[in-house]
């Protein structure tokens, strides 16, 4: 008789998917941990002791961006990562199966980008059509990348026209302003707030200045997790109610923006009161959407855009969501009165 045995990758898959399968946990047993790595939400959670007042503690960790989140999920040293819209995607192309459990976006996406170019002094740029020829900044791994992408599409530009820099992007942007500075590059998407003024503050007099990229949505951000984490039922019951007060710490961010500017901006991260305000206008104005339709159809968009580039398979976003948690972190909103989004 012939008995044929499943991997145990195989097996382990299965029990995932399973998992995934089944109605959330709404029982939370003792002694569950939840490695978060959400630097303005810890401040905010503590800050209104909201973090006391759940039956699971919170391990906060202070990893910030795609290749960070990435690699701390390799190591098994993180459960939940915040990310805009590469980070998912790249992990699930480095062979980390993940799920998008929260998202959020501007308010007034129409009116505002979360992204400009920044341009070097003497790169002789001054329209986007200028990019020909010129070294930018590439980071496949981030969001930058999608907006290189985009940009070059819309403006015509062949990607045989340009040399992309591979250059992963810190969180405060020092790395593409400094690369900009030495004229190591040409051109590098940074964030529109603090990092572009201080870009321009600072080298402004040498000639250096922005230009903003085609109207294409660059705003959403998410929670993402490994299913792995999804799988075990008493973190998933945790992640159940770490939703709903994530929204819940967006909708407070939006209604209390001096109070993070001084609390978290000057008190945490050292910013002159000015800068920390600046900062804090650009955290706060945060819409979580109810429904996901329109946070899947951006995400298709990033996949589309990079796979090719990347030499990536391309995938169904909606694989990306575990839709079980869509409509949580706005319950969580709701909960804040005065909240605008």
């Amino acid at each position: 008789m012939l008995i044929l045995f499943a991997p145990a990758w195989h097996a382990a898959g299965a029990r995932s998917n399973a998992a995934l399968a089944a109605p959330l946990p709404d029982q939370v047993p003792p002694g569950v941990v939840l490695r978060v790595g959400e630097p303005v939400a810890r401040w905010v959670f503590q800050h209104n002791g909201w973090d006391k007042q759940l039956p699971f503690r919170i391990e906060w960790a202070e990893i910030t961006g795609g290749p960070e989140v990435t690699e701390a999920f390799h190591a098994g040293a993180l459960d939940v990562g915040a990310g805009a819209s590469m980070p998912p995607i790249h992990a699930v192309w480095t062979g980390i199966p993940v799920r998008i459990i929260a998202f959020r976006e501007y308010a007034d996406r129409a009116r505002r980008n979360a992204y400009v170019f920044g341009i070097a002094p003497n790169a002789n740029i001054r329209t986007l059509a200028d990019l020909r020829g010129k070294r930018i900044a590439f980071s496949p791994s981030q969001v930058q990348a999608q907006i290189v992408l985009e940009t070059l599409k819309a403006v015509g530009i062949p990607r045989s026209a340009v040399t992309l820099v591979e250059l992963p992007s810190s969180i405060g942007g020092d790395v593409y302003a400094n690369a900009l500075a030495s004229g190591a590059i040409d051109a590098a998407p940074i964030r529109a707030d603090l990092v572009a003024q201080r870009y321009i503050r600072d080298y402004g007099p040498d000639g250096a200045h922005l230009l903003k990229h085609p109207p294409f949505r660059d705003d959403g951000a998410s929670l993402y997790v490994p299913e792995t984490v999804l799988a075990n039922p008493g973190k998933a019951a945790a992640l159940r109610l770490f939703t709903q007060y994530w929204g819940r710490a967006q909708a407070w961010i939006n209604t209390h923006p001096e109070e993070l500017a001084q609390g978290y901006f000057v008190g945490k991260r050292g910013l002159p009161l000015a800068d920390a305000r600046l900062m804090a206008a650009y955290t706060a104005n945060l819409s979580v959407p109810r429904r996901w339709d329109e946070a899947i159809a951006y995400e298709q968009s990033a996949i589309d855009t990079l796979a090719p580039e990347t030499r990536h398979p391309r995938f169904n976003a909606a694989t990306l969501f575990d839709r079980r948690f869509e409509g949580l972190a706005a319950d969580g909103a709701a909960l804040i009165p005065g909240n605008p989004s």
